[in-house]
């Protein structure tokens, strides 16, 4: 297929020019920075001692407000699971061109397809992004994965069973950092706010100029809260104080990311955080980003619980529809699509 980057970046020694970036958003000698100052990485095995368990969830708690990222390690879901899941993601973007091409769509309304750079390729102004991405719903289990491919033979089976793992692991996260910030334990099972998770597996193929393009622009992202199966390829980078730090990939950790909704909801006081992925001349990079998110017609706004006299509300009330469809046209652009939801 010509337009995915996984069936010819490998034969080209130069870049096409729609995949320069303009310079001021490359990321030049940015890419190889050293993990000085890394994300915060909590342990949950600690939370089994009760002398621990305070300020492991004050862990999570610091890091949602200061970087918007976490690890976890100890986490619970199988280390063999994810090591089945990582390496039947791989297998999928090495399939033939004719099984890739039955799965490839350019259409954003179709819930299981293969596209390349972004969802919205076929109005990307001709300026690409060095990645190929699988995307579909992954919860209910039951109402999405008959849709799935049956190729590679174990897609189904891993992914299915590393999907209901992960739905277990991100409603425990959103306990412990209701319990966090004072909300009401089930907080976010309530009103559809946790009730869809999509996965996207993405693939950054090994990339001849690398500092020349990205894999993913910078952007916050517009759902609930993030969970991502990194394999062991760097490439993430965090923007924390106006400098990128790179998130080193730990072997059987989850990285947990702040979306916009959880900020929203906690009234700025958790912060969703710009990121982006740079690619390397060497390694493919395969990573699996589980989006949980509230139903299309749940109702957004700051809870009460940070509201006061002091404190009024940072932001309207919406539909997550409403939310998700501007975020979509504004292409992530995170000044643009905060500055239209404040108060």
């Amino acid at each position: 297929m010509e337009k995915l980057v996984s069936s010819w970046g490998n034969n080209v020694k130069a870049l096409p020019h729609n995949y320069i970036f303009p310079p001021e958003l490359r990321p030049g000698n940015n890419l190889k920075i050293s993990f000085t100052t890394n994300i915060p990485v909590i342990d949950l095995s600690e939370l089994e001692n009760h002398h621990h368990r305070f300020q492991t969830i004050q862990k999570i708690i610091k890091a949602s407000e200061e970087f918007g990222f976490f690890q976890v390690i100890n986490h619970g879901v199988d280390i063999n699971l994810m090591k089945e899941t990582r390496k039947v993601m791989k297998e999928l973007f090495e399939m033939g061109d004719e099984y890739k091409q039955k799965l490839y769509s350019e259409d954003p309304l179709k819930p299981c397809r293969l596209y390349t750079s972004r969802p919205t390729y076929a109005t990307d102004d001709n300026l690409h992004l060095w990645r190929d991405s699988f995307i579909h719903p992954c919860h209910p289990l039951d109402q999405w994965q008959h849709l799935w491919p049956q190729n590679p033979t174990k897609y189904r089976e891993y992914v299915g069973a590393c999907s209901v793992e992960v739905k277990k692991l991100a409603s425990r996260m959103l306990r412990l950092i209701s319990e966090g910030v004072g909300l009401e334990c089930e907080y976010f099972e309530k009103g559809g706010l946790s009730g869809s998770m999509l996965v996207s597996l993405n693939h950054y193929p090994a990339c001849p100029e690398p500092s020349l393009t990205l894999g993913v622009s910078k952007h916050s992202d517009p759902n609930l809260v993030t969970i991502l199966l990194q394999d062991y390829v760097s490439g993430l980078q965090v923007l924390h104080n106006g400098q990128w730090i790179a998130v080193e990939p730990l072997p059987d950790a989850f990285l947990v990311n702040v979306g916009f909704q959880l900020q929203i909801i906690s009234n700025g006081r958790l912060q969703c955080c710009d990121h982006r992925v740079v690619t390397n001349s060497s390694d493919a990079r395969t990573t699996a980003a589980f989006f949980v998110a509230p139903l299309d017609d749940s109702f957004i706004e700051p809870a009460q619980a940070f509201i006061d006299e002091y404190h009024p509300p940072l932001f309207k009330s919406f539909k997550y529809k409403d939310f998700r469809s501007y975020y979509i046209a504004e292409k992530g652009d995170t000044e643009v699509v905060m500055e239209s939801f404040l108060a």
